[in-house]
């Protein structure tokens, strides 16, 4: 990825936050003479090795867990908040005409190697962990349990655990920081206007 010294990103802090607020992974492996994007939702698990681990499932059927066996190296890129910037929210552009469009955005390249768990106590786990963490904001979660068990146990039979082991992390953000602080601030304003809440907010933050 290339990554200008000013939109580079290398707090910690900053792409384990990318990595949970936007956690569909698309998940690139190479096989079969080409590349391969598979898109997971992934839960990082920042208490385990030196850069923390990925875990997820896929279905049975998706024929990863088969091209990809334990000790595959891949890469997950997580996209984060992301916009299109007209030169017209630039203040500056109406006084030297010398702004292009571009588009602003988030994003973490997650490098690592992937272990299959093909077990159904592995697979159950990372269900339920997924669940109480995208149902939390519901009135009424959803729980396995609110189905039956056979059902769940049926569900859970058609699908493989992936984990990620994560050996090095790349992050950008283009958040508008080689411009005029007008500028910048400007542009987030007209983005928060339309409804690009996340994008503007990280950019009011850019230094």
């Amino acid at each position: 990825m290339y990554i200008p010294a000013h939109f580079a990103e290398t707090r910690p802090e900053e792409l384990h936050r990318i990595m949970r607020e936007y956690p569909l992974g698309m998940l690139v492996s190479h096989g079969n003479a080409r590349l391969d994007a598979d898109h997971i939702p992934l839960e990082f698990d920042g208490s385990v090795g030196e850069h923390g681990t990925l875990i997820g499932h896929v279905a049975r059927a998706n024929t990863l867990w088969q091209r990809c066996p334990t000790g595959t190296p891949v890469m997950v890129v997580f996209r984060g908040a992301e916009a299109y910037i007209s030169p017209n929210w630039y203040p500056s552009k109406h006084e030297t005409h010398a702004q292009v469009p571009t588009w602003n955005y988030e994003v973490v390249h997650a490098h690592g190697t992937i272990t299959v768990h093909d077990d159904e106590r592995y697979v159950r786990r990372v269900v339920a962990l997924l669940t109480r963490r995208h149902e939390a904001t519901e009135p009424r979660p959803w729980k396995m349990g609110d189905s039956e068990p056979e059902y769940i146990n049926n569900m859970l039979r058609n699908i493989v655990g992936i984990e990620i082991a994560i050996t090095s992390l790349e992050g950008k953000v283009k958040l508008s920081q080689n411009k005029e602080v007008r500028d910048r601030l400007n542009a987030a304003d007209t983005l928060d206007a339309r409804g690009h809440n996340a994008i503007a907010r990280a950019m009011r933050q850019a230094a």
